[in-house]
């Protein structure tokens, strides 16, 4: 590609403070520059008179920006007086105000959809709204064109409704906030780069499709991203800065290239098919969340008890038909099998079920009592767990050591982030008397350099999410001394890697077990596998009644 690419700052509410974004962009200039434009969400305009102030010194020309800055028009009625027009003009030298929607081509051929303001609450919209009918107005003349992919990037005021579905969660509840027809809207446009603002939050969501996989041609992905305010006293990220060919200039194939951290649309329950895609119509109705039945372990399965919440009465309360009644967790939108709902799970592995995670056998487990525990959620990965999920994560850990205590074994745990949709966190015992702990990390650390891996040492009382953002390929392990491994995963890496470690002469000696689809037994023994483990299990299981 003999082109340049377009280098471009994105930035969250000014809310007045033009010194401050100003400098800090001439900074970024001379240590990362030139850059060609940098546009602004958000709230660009402050409320004080210090924010005034500054503003008319660069309305009068005694300052000037340092770059093309393009900014989005007022998110509420008091900030209607710096926007002449609702067309958009130049403020000032340097800052133009894009208008309240449209598209901006520049000479690069980059295309920016933008829509200032937030959603109508009622007609006839405030200045500072738009309703349906302005989105409808923006995107059927693009999307009409049979040539249209998408936008480059797309600017809006506000987020978008349920933008967090099946990503990494952000602080504020998007379920509730946010617009329902910014997110119509970003389905309909499929840009590239989505920044909003207002909200005050840094957010960069995991990257999703915009097509479904098996039934549509591949398509680029998209990526959401909502900035902080300017000096916000958190320092939390205001200022994004990324690189960009226009898509028109692009190899076909470079486009849609998959990012290996890659989610599904968001906002596919929103725009629920192609037929109501293709009418344009952005509803504002709440949408009924996908309800989810749970399997019924207490069936077939001797005099087993049903899982207690401490009252006296089932987990999510069983009905008559044996089945729980829905509880909302995060869902997929294709097969999966690890999502307890899912047709696809082998729900007769499973050994015990909480309120948020579950227990099964590990299918061709390592050993007789390797066990996964699972999210009953669609999650990836164990920085991607909601609060309520890690919590119980840590019952089922602690549980597990007791268990395999009993049984004179250590517990020792490991995640791989890495090609897996479902978050699988193996649990395999060893025994005491096999190796000591240091020799497992040994094991560990030495077979990771012969592939050419750093396994590093998590710091005490640090966190996984402090150094594996979500959407990082990771491989993790937790050691019964409470010691922890991470390794970030580059390029390749081997898929059987913790399940060769163990199984290596210096640890379990059981090496041709390395590989669990040498390990497969038939369903009648794993039946019974599992029949054995409830009951050895249950003394321990805090998701079962005393």
């Amino acid at each position: 590609m003999g082109e340049q690419p377009v280098k471009v700052l994105a930035c969250g509410d000014v809310e007045g403070r033009l010194n401050a974004v100003f400098n800090r962009v001439q900074t970024i200039q001379k240590k990362a520059g030139p850059f060609d434009l940098l546009l602004c969400v958000g709230d660009f305009f402050g409320t004080t008179p210090e924010a005034d102030e500054e503003w008319q010194q660069y309305k009068s020309g005694a300052r000037k920006a340092p770059i093309h800055t393009y900014i989005l028009g007022a998110a509420n009625q008091e900030m209607t007086k710096y926007f002449p027009s609702a067309s958009g003009s130049e403020l000032c030298e340097n800052i133009t105000y894009l208008g309240r929607q449209g598209v901006f081509t520049g000479a690069s051929g980059l295309q920016i959809a933008y829509v200032s303001g937030r959603e109508a609450s009622q007609e006839p919209a405030p200045s500072h709204c738009f309703t349906p009918k302005d989105l409808c107005l923006l995107v059927e003349p693009l999307t009409n064109n049979s040539k249209f992919k998408g936008v480059d990037i797309l600017l809006t005021s506000q987020w978008p409704k349920r933008v967090s579905h099946y990503g990494n969660t952000p602080d504020l509840d998007t379920k509730t906030g946010g617009s329902n027809s910014i997110a119509i809207l970003a389905d309909k446009l499929k840009p590239r780069y989505h920044f909003a603002g207002l909200e005050g939050i840094y957010y960069e969501r995991l990257p999703y499709r915009n097509h479904v996989v098996l039934q549509e041609n591949a398509q680029h992905v998209s990526r959401f991203i909502a900035l902080a305010t300017v000096n916000n006293p958190a320092k939390k990220k205001y200022l994004y800065a990324f690189n960009i060919f226009p898509m028109k200039s692009m190899d076909p194939a470079e486009l849609v290239k998959q990012p290996q951290d890659v989610t599904e649309n968001p906002y596919r329950r929103v725009t629920k098919d192609k037929t109501d895609a293709a009418k344009l119509t952005f509803k504002t109705e709440e949408e009924e969340p996908v309800s989810q039945f749970f399997f019924d372990l207490s069936r077939n399965q001797g005099n087993r008890k049903r899982p207690s919440d401490g009252r006296g009465r089932g987990r999510g309360h069983f009905d008559e038909s044996g089945f729980k009644q829905p509880r909302r967790h995060p869902q997929p939108t294709g097969p999966c099998w690890f999502c307890l709902a899912s047709p696809q799970v082998e729900k007769h592995l499973v050994i015990s079920i909480g309120t948020h995670c579950y227990l099964a056998l590990a299918k061709g487990a390592l050993t007789s009592r390797h066990l996964l525990i699972l999210p009953i959620g669609h999650y990836q990965s164990v920085v991607d767990l909601a609060s309520d999920v890690v919590e119980e994560m840590e019952k089922y850990k602690s549980a597990l050591r007791s268990f395999y205590k009993s049984k004179g074994e250590r517990c020792i745990l490991f995640e791989r982030n890495y090609r897996s949709q479902h978050l699988q966190l193996q649990v395999v015992p060893v025994p005491l008397s096999c190796c000591t702990t240091e020799d497992i990390k040994e094991a560990f650390m030495v077979q990771a350099q012969e592939q050419k891996m750093e396994l590093m040492e998590i710091p005490e009382h640090t966190d996984l999410k402090q150094i594996a953002p979500p959407g990082t390929p990771y491989f993790y392990v937790e050691l019964d001394s409470g010691e922890k491994l991470y390794y970030r995963i580059q390029k390749h890496f081997p898929l059987q890697f913790g399940r060769q470690v163990l199984a290596s002469e210096a640890l379990l000696n059981i090496p041709t077990r390395a590989d669990w689809k040498e390990c497969k037994q038939s369903r009648e023994e794993e039946e019974d596998c599992c029949k054995q483990l409830r009951g050895d299990f249950q003394p321990f299981d805090f998701a079962w009644e005393d």
